[in-house]
């Protein structure tokens, strides 16, 4: 059948906001145990609850929660793993009050709180030998910053005692087979844990820790990730020590490395519990890594350190746990939503739960085709994925070029891939290209790109930002008088500079973006609130850089429509970095517009708060461009 030639933007589609929150949940979180498998479902048609699946040994899948309990950690605000199990029981952290619950996993009861109100936890691992839990514990206090500490937690009467403290962050308590000793990461302000982290051992009894020891980051210079042991209690760990987020072990008290390649077994460590490789026994590794944007699983021999990648239909995976001698993961792809599937030694691959609640016509699903440009006085080559429009029942105007949506991921230090995006794909479906870039300071191209940021945001994200624009205008394959600039967090950042400091854009949308960096400098939370020494400079040394880079200003540059999309429980990027940019741009007599949501943090949940955003965004667009009487 014949497509209708409409302008593009102006599509009709299916694909409606309303579908996409219904569309598939999220996954993640995957652990294993015994004969189960778990893992968090997010649901933001049950107001963005969290739930813990649990697949049985028959093949059989449960909800483990009732409701209202939903699985969410608050500590550094993004949360992250936060549920551990034993054979009869599963101990989670409630969104709600921040409390450990107890759940008898084979009656249907209610969850029980073991611990008090008033600490965060996160990361919690069970002590099967002393009958106790292991956790980072956050303690929030009245005009001083909150306390991060390791702690135990007596699984009888929920009694907590201090296992380690002093740093300023802790991640990774991880106990070896033989329960004889605990290791974990730790780092201390200004570093980020993909900066600088170290890697600490201590010997483990029912007295607690002894004999502590700096394994690996003695020299500050290196992220380590994921700490785990091996079935023989070896201990084994990812580090960016050369360049390269590769996996090591320590061996006669040394590390070594077991496999070295150009790829990355990490990403950053934004929540706790993220994985990538797990032991299927004490001779094979099965993993996952990126390059170049795409991401592979394969199985590593321990001995020869030889990787055996196996080949799939999946480009985005995350969230690894081995099970039953298989691995277990998140994975995705550009036209497939994320499922949990397996992957056998033999190269079998298996799709073991597929949430997704409906079916997508591949005619409808831009896909992604892989772009490098130059960028940077020193033509740093920067990578991005570009999205066509794409719709089954139409295409544009002959002659016409469509208009295009950068994308801005956030972190800054975050990352883009080619597994399926419905929010994305919602937008090239009504005749919008899209370009999402892996700006310098991105994961997965080697720590040198990652900290090609440093000293430089706000200036080479931008750039960034500008050249492939730039590339895309060359390559005809976009309007260069229609450019959108979109991005969430640090992204929105990266999108008020953007359009302040340049005049690559003709409109943005900010979602919980910066205008004002001494402010946030001033009011953000403990996690990132020393972030923008590295990116920007130290506060209030630099308070002259903080005032050049700041959009709030610069006004004078800032001459074309936003809108910026804000939740007003946000600790992370406050409400007053949206209403103060809302304000200068009303009296400028620019238009505007300020969307909030007064149930929403740092990101939106809840599908009614989703749907408002993407439909309020794509109307300013088209009132922008025009679009709104020729639809």
């Amino acid at each position: 059948m014949a497509k209708t030639a409409k302008p593009y933007g102006s599509w009709p589609s299916t694909l409606s906001a309303e579908l996409i929150t219904r569309a598939a949940p999220g996954l993640n979180f995957l652990q294993s145990h015994g004969e189960r498998l778990f893992w968090v479902e997010s649901r933001p048609w049950e107001a963005g609850r969290n739930v813990i699946m649990c697949r049985e040994g028959d093949g059989s899948t449960r909800d483990l929660l009732p409701a209202p309990f939903s699985h969410q950690s608050r500590v550094h605000e993004y949360g992250g793993m936060a549920y551990a199990m034993d054979d009869s029981h599963l101990y989670f952290v409630n969104a709600a009050d921040q409390r450990i619950y107890q759940l008898a996993l084979a009656q249907d009861k209610q969850p029980v709180a073991i611990t008090a109100a008033g600490s965060r936890f996160a990361d919690l691992v069970i002590d099967q030998a002393r009958q106790q839990l292991i956790a980072v514990c956050e303690t929030h206090h009245d005009n001083r910053e909150p306390e991060n500490t390791l702690v135990s937690i007596v699984l009888a009467d929920g009694s907590l005692s201090t296992l380690v403290s002093g740093a300023d962050f802790y991640a990774f308590p991880r106990i070896s087979p033989d329960s004889k000793q605990l290791c974990w990461i730790e780092w201390q302000h200004p570093n980020m844990p993909w900066d600088s982290t170290q890697l600490w051992l201590a010997n483990f009894s029912d007295g607690g820790l002894s004999d502590k020891m700096l394994v690996a980051g003695a020299d500050n210079n290196e992220a380590i990730f994921q700490p785990q042991w091996s079935p023989d209690n070896q201990l084994y760990f990812v580090s960016d020590k050369n360049n390269w987020w590769n996996i090591y072990r320590i061996e006669n008290g040394s590390r070594q490395p077991v496999l070295e390649i150009e790829a990355e077994f990490a990403t950053p460590l934004w929540q706790f519990g993220m994985t990538s490789y797990d032991f299927i026994d004490a001779d094979t590794i099965a993993c996952v890594y990126t390059k170049n944007g795409i991401w592979h699983s394969g199985f590593i021999d321990i001995q020869s350190g030889q990787l055996n990648t196996i080949e799939s239909q999946y480009s985005s995976m995350q969230a690894v746990t081995c099970h039953q001698d298989k691995l277990y993961l998140v994975a995705g792809a550009a036209a497939l939503p994320s499922e949990l599937i397996s992957i056998s030694r033999q190269a079998k691959v298996t799709s073991i739960y597929s949430p997704a609640t409906i079916a997508l016509a591949p005619e409808n699903l831009s896909e992604p085709q892989s772009i490098l440009f130059a960028s940077g006085r020193d033509n740093q080559p920067v990578h991005a994925f570009y999205y066509p429009p794409t719709n089954a029942n139409y295409c544009g105007i002959e002659g016409e070029l469509p208009p295009v949506i950068a994308l801005c991921h956030g972190g800054p230090t975050g990352a883009t891939d080619s597994g399926l995006n419905l929010k994305l794909q919602y937008w090239c479906n009504r005749g919008f290209a899209v370009v999402d870039i892996n700006n310098r300071g991105s994961t997965g191209f080697g720590r040198a790109y990652r900290h090609s940021l440093a000293g430089a945001w706000g200036i080479a994200d931008v750039e960034d930002t500008q050249h492939a624009i730039r590339y895309l205008t060359e390559q005809q394959m976009i309007d260069p008088q229609r450019c959108l600039i979109r991005g969430g967090s640090a992204g929105g950042y990266t999108v008020l500079s953007a359009l302040t400091f340049t005049d690559t854009f003709q409109a943005g949308a900010s979602l919980y973006g910066i205008g004002d960096l001494e402010t946030l400098a001033k009011d953000t939370h403990k996690f990132e609130s020393r972030y923008m020494d590295s990116l920007i400079g130290p506060y209030p040394e630099r308070r002259d850089i903080y005032l050049q880079r700041s959009p709030i200003h610069h006004a004078e540059g800032l001459n074309c429509p936003v809108i910026f999309l804000q939740g007003l429980e946000d600790k992370v990027v406050p409400p007053n970095q949206a209403e103060m940019m809302v304000k200068l741009l009303e009296e400028k007599g620019i238009k505007v517009a300020h969307v909030t949501f007064p149930d929403e943090g740092h990101g939106f949940r809840k599908a009614n708060n989703i749907i408002h955003a993407m439909e309020s965004e794509l109307a300013f667009y088209r009132d922008v461009f025009n679009l709104v009487d020729k639809i």
